[in-house]
């Protein structure tokens, strides 16, 4: 099989394409042709500090390990794997598991799910009501263009999204924004009650600006040093959220948003959309548009 694999020598690190033994699953684990795999910055930054790939990937199983239930050889699955992922055959947690619906492509599932996962898990640890106006910063990114339409379908009467360039705008207005606005221009018409911040790091200040008196922000984005006067002056809350954490933590917690994602999908109510599909050669192409926060959804590599 092809995998790509991460070289760092006295100059840049470089990925390249090697030939590799196809791995054979253990207790637990399922072996599955890869049709598509998710490229996150986290991905990006795993990859560049010589650690395992570790990426969301979707195909079809292939072979089962001992003491797998309820998968067998031909069941469709997306899930993360925890190394190796960059790949054309990949060994996956039977408990990261998740089967594809009837209908859904892999690409879509790669779309959806893991970034879906995060934009739900977010808005349900903020805790909308009804009515309220909601603030998506990196609207325009694979989590973010999925939490504005997540925002809307949890009650929303109002969506402000954030994005860092005016090149985006029309992009998430048509997935459901009300207002948009670019980060150092964010004036918002209508203060949030609550913010979903995909930004993280100085960039999070952005979400607090737009919040009202006693507002509430849930940042899943990188870290960073924040000025909490804002904060203080305003009375308002912020909560950090890593899927990785529910997942591991409260596993029927992160079974009951999965099955909510796949429902908001079949109900025609999530629509994930894929920015480009790249080839394993092109994994470093992939990874610039990431980089460079390009995007506009996802960016899916199909080997």
């Amino acid at each position: 099989m092809r995998r790509v694999q991460y070289e760092r020598s006295s100059g840049p690190g470089v990925l390249e394409v090697v030939a590799a033994e196809v791995p054979v699953p253990g207790a637990g684990e399922l072996l599955v042709r890869v049709e598509a795999i998710g490229v996150t910055l986290s991905a990006i930054r795993r990859i560049s500090e010589a650690q395992p790939s570790r990426a969301e990937v979707a195909g079809e199983v292939v072979a089962v390990g001992d003491g797998v239930d309820g998968y067998s050889e031909g069941y469709r699955v997306v899930g993360v794997c925890a190394a190796d992922a960059y790949a054309e055959f990949v060994l996956l947690s039977v408990d990261q598991a998740s089967a594809i619906p009837d209908g859904a492509s892999a690409v879509d599932a790669v779309a959806l799910m893991r970034s879906g996962l995060v934009a739900l898990g977010a808005l349900d640890t903020v805790a909308p009501r009804e009515g309220e106006t909601a603030l998506v910063t990196a609207a325009a990114g694979g989590v973010g263009h999925l939490a504005v339409q997540l925002a809307r379908v949890r009650g929303a009467s109002w969506v402000v999204a954030a994005v860092s360039d005016e090149g985006k705008a029309d992009f998430v207005r048509e997935l459901g924004a009300d207002e948009v606005f670019v980060y150092d221009q964010l004036h918002c018409g209508k203060q949030a009650d609550y913010a979903l911040d995909g930004v993280g790091g100085s960039g999070l200040a952005t979400a607090l600006t737009g919040l009202a008196e006693g507002g509430r922000a849930v940042t899943y984005g990188s870290s960073g040093v924040l000025d909490t006067e804002d904060l203080l002056a305003g009375g308002k809350t912020l909560t950090g959220f890593r899927i990785g954490r529910l997942a591991q933590r409260d596993p029927a917690r992160y079974e009951d948003l999965r099955q909510e994602v796949w429902q908001h999908y079949a109900a025609g109510l999530l629509h994930p959309v894929v920015h480009a599909e790249f080839p394993l050669d092109d994994a470093a192409a992939a990874h610039a548009v990431i980089e460079q926060r390009a995007n506009l959804g996802k960016v899916v590599l199909v080997p």
